[in-house]
């Protein structure tokens, strides 16, 4: 039943949300993977993103994660950037997006998924800490080519 649900969905003109369905299900994955785009609510305008980058060894810009992700997979990272995109509680973790001025949108290379224990509100400016994750994929078609995971924020 689980996996025919998205499917049961999609033929009944998506009248559930993922949210509901996750729901009717009693979570059965950790969490509510409809607050993903729930979560959006969240998200607003911040303007012309202009971070400095962090300092230090491990420092990179978002742009410098996203297209070195291969040969940074499995090290530790530091970023400091613009939280454009804030949601709480996804299978029991917060999901921060970051922003810190570098990539483009074009290129989809401006915004790093970073996922914590810690709180953030959208418009914070954060150092995250956190290690390189790549290819992730979480089920009901939500998958990331790179995560910064576990990471600890700092303002």
């Amino acid at each position: 039943m689980k996996r025919l649900l998205p499917l049961v969905m999609l033929l009944a003109g998506a009248l559930w949300t993922v949210a509901d369905a996750a729901a009717a299900e009693g979570s059965a994955t950790g969490g509510d993977l409809g607050a993903m785009h729930r979560g959006m609510a969240n998200s607003k305008d911040v303007g012309d993103v202009k971070v400095p980058k962090a300092t230090g060894a491990d420092a990179r810009t978002v742009a410098e994660i996203i297209s070195d992700r291969t040969r940074l997979k499995g090290k530790t990272v530091a970023v400091r950037g613009k939280v454009v995109k804030f949601t709480s509680a996804v299978m029991g973790k917060n999901w921060v997006h970051l922003r810190d001025g570098s990539g483009t949108a074009a290129e989809n290379t401006h915004d790093l998924v970073v996922t914590t224990a810690d709180e953030a509100k959208v418009g914070d400016v954060v150092i995250a800490n956190g290690v390189v994750t790549t290819d992730v994929k979480l089920g009901s078609g939500y998958s990331y080519d790179v995560l910064v995971e576990n990471a600890s924020l700092k303002k």
